[in-house]
């Protein structure tokens, strides 16, 4: 089963980022999070849009 949803270690080591890269696209709402608990995660789904914007502008 594929993670829906991912911590920001994780989803930064997906878009071979630093955490305050990704801290910086949640701020500017490039990606979207949830929080459960004490915890924020973020969207695989957002993610995998975010990487397709920047190959579409890259085009």
């Amino acid at each position: 089963m594929t993670k829906l949803l991912l911590s920001i270690p994780d989803a930064a080591k997906a878009l071979s980022c630093g955490r305050s890269m990704v801290y910086g696209l949640m701020d500017e709402g490039a990606i979207q999070s949830v929080k459960i608990g004490r915890r924020r995660l973020i969207s695989a789904e957002s993610i995998e849009r975010y990487v397709a914007t920047l190959l579409a502008a890259a085009a």
